[in-house]
């Protein structure tokens, strides 16, 4: 049987679990890899088995649903909505949590069910993994997967944001989806010192893995080691951005500031945006009617009437800046953004985070200096 070689260096109990527990037995017989990079294209067991199991042992992520289950996979168009995530970032997160024989363990978004059979390897016979996936489909294909893979892991139907007291206290929570907003719940159904580990999107540039340690007052703390992507958790989904019908809602701007500068900007600054304005932020490349462009979309995730295009062009002075609503969006973000200069461009690694019952707080070198 072909082996995985994840990236990266992987945990001793981590890369023994990862060869333990066999991927084919998660991956469906028809699957979309989607490198960064190239175009998308299907795997088919049957059609062409060689590149089926090639792919399944290759260090890469598969799609396994589109549009939440409405778009078939061999049309090739729509939103990823479920996926067994690349080997290499799957350790990543498992490294970070660390987790021991014997724990407890809450894992949020079963997808295929690899990673719970991961999970249930390494805490052992005396640990106990429970699952929550919120599709009904996905859970029940993710069932049939661990009982051919010959793994015990307690599976729930139903909305990850509100944990599953019947299985508190936890000792570790592992999150597979993308978070904005983390669920206090979570904190409350752990016990005090239980680690929490998960990629926080707040989808401003790069995202982030976040590894949080609960305290003995009901809050936890902790920060952000690396990056980390995933598909958002359903109920944390941005809103598409909307046109308003009032044309005295529409704006056009002017800058000298290089959009590419606030697209490319490294991970420190792309935290400190996030923290400060709470907009989100997204880019591409295109052509039009008058040649190259560059294309920043900046808007806020929780009304699709507020947002902003910057646009960049070749050996351009000046670029234009679109924004709708009433929210400046663009203004918002450079200030931002030059806060960031001003303080030294402090990296990923400085930043931090508290949660409590009130909230979520990004800070800067310590809990104490709150970002935003």
């Amino acid at each position: 049987m072909a082996t995985i070689d994840p990236s990266g260096e992987i945990a001793n109990a981590v890369e023994k679990a990862i060869r333990a527990v066999p991927r084919h037995h998660f991956i469906p017989p028809v699957g979309l890899v989607a490198p960064v990079r190239s175009r998308p294209y299907l795997i088919d067991r049957d059609a062409d088995p060689g590149g089926w199991w090639q792919a399944v042992y290759s260090n890469t992520a598969i799609v396994t649903q589109l549009s939440d289950g409405a778009t078939p996979l061999r049309e090739l168009n729509g939103d990823y909505t479920s996926s067994g995530s690349a080997p290499s970032t799957v350790a990543d997160l498992l490294n970070l949590l660390d987790p021991e024989p014997g724990n407890r363990v809450l894992e949020i978004a079963t997808g295929t069910g690899w990673t719970g059979a991961l999970l249930s390897h390494l805490v052992g016979g005396r640990g106990e993994v429970t699952s929550i996936e919120i599709d009904p489909a996905v859970a029940e294909q993710a069932a049939k997967n661990l009982a051919d893979a010959g793994v015990a892991v307690t599976l729930i139907v139903g909305d990850g944001a509100l944990g599953w007291p019947p299985g508190a206290p936890y000792d570790r929570v592992h999150v597979s989806c993308g978070i904005r907003a983390v669920p206090y719940t979570w904190i409350e159904q752990c016990r005090p010192g239980a680690v929490i580990v998960l990629p926080y999107c707040p989808n401003f540039g790069g995202n982030h893995s976040l590894r949080l340690v609960v305290l003995p007052d009901g809050t936890a703390v902790g920060r952000f080691p690396g990056f980390a992507s995933y598909m958002m958790m359903r109920s944390q989904r941005p809103v598409a951005p909307l046109d308003p019908r009032g044309p005295e809602e529409r704006h056009r701007l002017r800058t000298r500031v290089d959009p590419r500068t606030i697209a490319y900007a490294p991970a420190g600054a792309d935290l400190a945006m996030a923290a400060m304005t709470g907009l989100e932020a997204s880019h591409c490349s295109a052509t039009d009617e008058h040649g190259e462009l560059f294309k920043l979309w900046i808007c806020d995730p929780h009304d699709p009437h507020s947002w902003a295009t910057a646009v960049w062009r070749p050996n351009s002075v000046e670029y234009d800046v679109y924004q709708v609503g009433h929210r400046p969006v663009w203004d918002e973000v450079l200030n931002a953004y030059f806060l960031w200069v001003s303080w030294g461009r402090p990296g990923r690694d400085r930043f931090g985070m508290t949660v409590g019952p009130h909230g979520q707080r990004v800070w800067l070198d310590s809990p104490d200096r709150i970002v935003g």
